[in-house]
């Protein structure tokens, strides 16, 4: 794994815990459950499994470039390397103190991310790659309170698209934003869906080229040797865009 710093930030130092969760570890940013990791599975069996889901809706040769923006321990990023395992994955995440944890206890360097230390704003803003899929989870608050930062969905989702290829998907893991960025991702993309996972509030939301469609994606998950056992949690449905399609 690489590891590129963009520019000194501001923010202040979180408290970051690691605790046993079950048969696994879990990762604590400000007291918001950010990550899980059981050893010697590549998936967890709920959200970070959500958010990763989307890559199947891509054709294997549009697997190359991805950017994760809030890497936190790496589970979904775990994930999008079981699937692709010869893609460049650039990994965005604010905070050092949370990489620090995640290499300690959730074996990140395994995954050959290129690292990204920086505030997500300032990297869609200064940097002018192109991928062929963004998954975006970004949260701050503390606890049970987190939120989306001001600058998103506007004009965060705006300049993610913009760093999309042609044909490409943004994903937003959501939770009360939800309304909002579906609203946003029916304004940008032709193709919008959403992905909900059984006792969790999360909704995720995925935003690309017409013709993109809850049923095929759940049926490419159901049979993905990955993730078709997390397919059971989780459910699909397509929404009708702002867009000509």
């Amino acid at each position: 794994m690489t590891e590129r710093r963009k520019r000194a930030t501001r923010a202040r130092k979180p408290r970051v815990e690691v605790r046993k969760s079950g048969d696994g570890l879990a990762l604590k940013v400000e007291g918001t459950f950010a990550s899980w990791y059981q050893p010697g599975s590549e998936v967890t069996g709920s959200v970070w499994d959500a958010i990763a889901a989307p890559i199947l809706a891509l054709p294997e040769k549009r697997r190359k470039e991805i950017l994760i923006l809030g890497v936190a321990g790496g589970s979904a990023a775990r994930v999008v390397r079981a699937i692709a395992p010869d893609a460049h994955i650039t990994g965005v995440e604010l905070f050092q103190d949370v990489i620090d944890a995640a290499r300690e206890h959730f074996d990140l360097d395994a995954l050959k991310l290129d690292l990204v230390i920086a505030d997500a704003l300032d990297f869609l803003q200064d940097d002018k790659r192109r991928f062929d899929l963004i998954l975006e989870d970004i949260f701050v608050g503390v606890g049970r309170s987190v939120h989306k930062p001001g600058w998103l969905p506007h004009p965060g989702h705006e300049l993610a698209k913009a760093r999309l290829k042609p044909g490409g998907l943004l994903v937003s893991n959501t939770l009360d934003e939800a309304s909002e960025i579906t609203g946003t991702m029916k304004a940008l993309f032709p193709g919008v869906l959403k992905i909900e996972v059984d006792e969790f509030e999360n909704v995720i939301v995925v935003g690309g080229p017409p013709g993109l469609s809850a049923t095929a994606l759940r049926k490419e998950v159901a049979s993905n040797p990955i993730l078709k056992e997390s397919a059971k949690a989780l459910s699909f449905r397509t929404q009708q865009s702002s867009l000509p399609s």
